[in-house]
């Protein structure tokens, strides 16, 4: 067969699937209109719940980095009797694990209960700037699946109304607004909903992981407080 025969085919089909997918492109942004304005608010939440989820993501990223040299430090000038200079390495390093030991070094000749209640103290102030906007993403996760449902009825109703009126000369075109509106919104809802849900508890476990090194770092310095002068 002729090879300019198959080129030239080729291009006409790479041609006719490139119209085909912008079409399809239109198609999608058309219901979305037909959507009516109960897809506002869902797209509203969506920008919501992406934005939370990666502003959130890099501060916990933040929060997780860790210097390992940094509790080897710690341990050196505490056994060393170099208070000041344990207290300026904390304030060196910008990252929950030392804002916490700082709070314990400035507590350092009280009671260890007293040091160990401010490392906490300080530690649940740390959990709740991580898990800032995560109850608000929470919400999005369970709100857009209830306003997709929303757009359901709404579509159903409308859909109904519209036969009601149309008496004996029902048209499926006529009725095509209501489901466009009840189907486009459940879908657009659930979507929403699903990644928001996931999002979530994707965040959620990162934060566990962050409170279980916090969790370490304290038991490891209250250790370190314990321990005999070398």
């Amino acid at each position: 067969m002729n090879p300019i025969l198959l080129i030239q085919n080729a291009t006409e089909q790479t041609a006719e699937l490139a119209e085909a997918v912008a079409e399809n492109q239109m198609n999608y942004i058309d219901m979305a209109i037909k959507g009516g304005w109960i897809m506002i608010p869902l797209v509203l939440l969506s920008f919501v719940a992406v934005y939370i989820f990666f502003e959130r993501y890099f501060a916990i990223k933040k929060a997780a980095s860790e210097d390992l040299s940094f509790m080897n430090k710690m341990k050196e000038y505490i056994h060393e009797g170099k208070i000041d200079s344990a207290y300026s390495l904390c304030q060196q390093v910008d990252n929950p694990v030392s804002r916490m030991i700082e709070k314990g070094i400035s507590r350092i000749g009280r009671p260890l209960q007293d040091v160990n209640t401010a490392i906490e103290n300080v530690g649940n102030l740390e959990i709740s700037r991580l898990e800032k906007g995560l109850p608000t993403l929470a919400t999005v996760a369970g709100g857009a699946p209830m306003i997709g449902f929303l757009g359901t009825v709404i579509g159903m109703i409308k859909a109904f109304f519209d036969m009601a009126n149309a008496g004996n000369n029902i048209d499926v075109s006529l009725l095509s607004s209501g489901i466009y509106t009840a189907m486009v919104t459940t879908v657009t809802g659930l979507v929403v909903g699903i990644i928001a849900y996931f999002a979530y508890n994707f965040l959620v476990a990162r934060v566990e992981k962050v409170v279980f090194k916090l969790e370490a770092r304290t038991m490891e310095f209250m250790d370190l407080l314990n321990e005999p002068a070398a």
